[in-house]
């Protein structure tokens, strides 16, 4: 019996009915380029590898790829390693990316697929529910921040359902959810280094203007956006405006 790991922070799956409904929304075709992230000891592994023709998997723990392994599956493909440092142009494109992301490093692994999304069709995740709730925040909201920002500015965001604690083994202390993901046709970010960076400055201090919080970036002759106002009360669309405004000056 694998035993979870917090230095992983690993949570296993075991509830047949939520596995059910993950599958459901994920709804695999059978020529579907599957790649799943932390796949555990296999919960949803092995229902998705009755769908699809091969299932790419990515995991970082040796005791669980060897569990994985005696699955003696021919459609599963193990790649040992770090999500965060893994490279989806070794497989075939474009691919849909599944998985249960570990809690504490879910906002650098979205990051990490933000950066390939050209690679990728959709994502369902699961994540914590806060961490999805800031995903899919609307402006004015008090938990709209960066990560909403920087995630709806490249993705159609969608929290699909909430998942209890008692679903996993051991049971986390917080709530998930499963969150759908999916690339827009077309962003109008021209830089990303500059949007990140003016996002970041923006939500730097919460409780300021953006005149004060932008003040090293942007005067308020320079954009037709209100910089009298909080970072929060901005739509993504005037973020990316700024961003364009800044670029602009540079």
């Amino acid at each position: 019996m694998h035993k979870a790991r917090k230095r992983f922070g690993q949570n296993f799956l075991t509830d047949n009915r939520v596995i059910e409904r993950i599958v459901a929304v994920i709804a695999p075709k059978f020529n579907d380029n599957l790649l799943e992230i932390g796949p555990g000891q296999g919960a949803m592994t092995l229902p998705l590898l009755e769908q699809v023709k091969t299932l790419n998997v990515i995991e970082i723990d040796r005791d669980l790829i060897a569990l994985l392994t005696d699955f003696n599956k021919d459609n599963l493909v193990i790649h040992e390693g770090d999500a965060l440092k893994f490279d989806l142009s070794i497989l075939p494109n474009p691919i849909r990316v599944v998985g249960n992301l570990p809690y504490n490093i879910s906002s650098p692994i979205l990051f990490h697929l933000l950066e390939n999304r050209d690679k990728i069709v959709d994502m369902t995740f699961m994540l914590q529910k806060e961490v999805v709730e800031r995903i899919v925040a609307d402006k004015g909201s008090k938990i709209y921040g960066r990560l909403s920002v920087m995630i709806q500015a490249f993705f159609e965001a969608e929290l699909i359902f909430i998942v209890p604690p008692e679903s996993f083994n051991p049971a986390p202390k917080v709530e998930s959810a499963i969150i759908y993901l999916k690339p827009l046709p077309k962003t109008e970010v021209k830089n990303m280094a500059i949007f990140e960076k003016i996002v970041k400055a923006s939500f730097a201090q919460r409780r300021k203007t953006l005149r004060n919080c932008l003040k090293l970036h942007l005067s308020q002759e320079q954009t037709a956006i209100d910089l009298s106002q909080r970072a929060e009360m901005l739509a993504v669309q005037d973020f990316i405006t700024l961003a364009n405004d800044y670029e602009k000056q540079h």
